[in-house]
């Protein structure tokens, strides 16, 4: 996998994502669809940072179980909002750089020093960072078409926009 072919796949995702991001209600953070579902604020901050993060870890080629499944939450939009800024350019940083060597090592989850899962880190930058980032971004839709909220175009025309006109 190349870095500019990952990188040019993230920024089309980046593109629609920040506008979802944009449209999370700051008055509904707290909300959950389901009890045993994270509360909207948790979910919006998760899909803004986790491009950044997982990259990051997967250039640091392993990490602990017990770390990677800590979901921050955030205070406020504004602090959404800048996680993804900062996430953003964590991404254009590692995969412009000069070398991107490190995306042909492996990358191993622990638990307690103990390997748990390794793989190389071309199957794990799909897995781990994009269709993760994917993922809970399908679940934002969700939570947001709950609260009603207008939904933009993704893939192609939603509900609410379509960028091809018509209806």
């Amino acid at each position: 996998m190349i870095a500019k072919q990952i990188l040019g796949e993230l920024e089309q995702e980046f593109q629609s994502t920040r506008i979802l991001l944009d449209r999370v209600p700051e008055d509904r953070l707290n909300f959950k669809p389901h009890e045993k579902a994270m509360p909207l604020g948790q979910l919006a901050y998760h899909v803004a940072e986790v491009t950044g993060r997982m990259l990051t870890i997967g250039k640091d080629g392993e990490i602990e179980v017990d770390v990677l499944i800590k979901h921050p939450i955030p205070d406020s939009k504004e602090e959404i909002l800048a996680c993804f800024q900062r996430s953003t350019d964590i991404v254009n940083a590692l995969l412009s750089a000069a070398d991107t060597s490190w995306l042909a090592q492996s990358w191993k989850l622990t638990k307690s020093g103990a390997t748990i899962a390794e793989m190389a880190l071309s199957a794990y930058v799909r897995t781990f960072v994009l269709n993760h980032f994917i993922h809970h971004r399908g679940e934002l839709v969700a939570y947001l078409r709950q609260l009603n909220q207008s939904i933009p175009s993704i893939y192609g025309p939603s509900a609410d926009e379509n960028p091809f006109g018509g209806h």
